[in-house]
């Protein structure tokens, strides 16, 4: 039941914090990501590098999980792996194609050089998640 509860009122969260996305998109995202986070509403729960209702994205990147764990996590959610957040909504309705252009954007946000062929992020011996 708390589970429910928690997925509803992140889910009214996103509703109402996504009525004027365009005017509160900050300019440092680049102009193909900040259409996908609009048209999926993750401009209403994300920042690149500030919290909001979600982690930031930077923050994010650090956890060094691959782009294909980004994709999954997308999908289908841990909220252990961020405690003191609400629960994400699964977002099912992304395309795999667009999911995975957010996570080789997100893992870009850790600061290190893009790795060769950019489909994959190598994992951390010391991963926590």
């Amino acid at each position: 039941m708390k589970k429910i509860l928690g997925i509803l009122i992140a889910s009214a969260s996103l509703a109402v914090a996504s009525i004027d996305v365009k005017a509160q998109a900050p300019s440092d995202i680049p102009e193909e990501m900040n259409t996908l986070m609009t048209k999926y509403t993750c401009i209403a729960c994300h920042r690149p590098n500030q919290r909001l209702v979600g982690p930031a994205y930077a923050d994010v990147a650090k956890k060094n999980y691959t782009n294909e764990e980004i994709v999954n996590l997308i999908y289908n959610p841990i909220p252990s792996h961020w405690p003191g957040y609400p629960p994400m909504a699964a977002m099912k309705q992304v395309p795999k194609e667009d999911a995975m252009k957010l996570a080789v954007w997100i893992n870009s946000l850790d600061g290190t050089p893009a790795k060769k062929g950019g489909a994959t992020k190598a994992k951390s011996k010391s991963k926590k998640a």
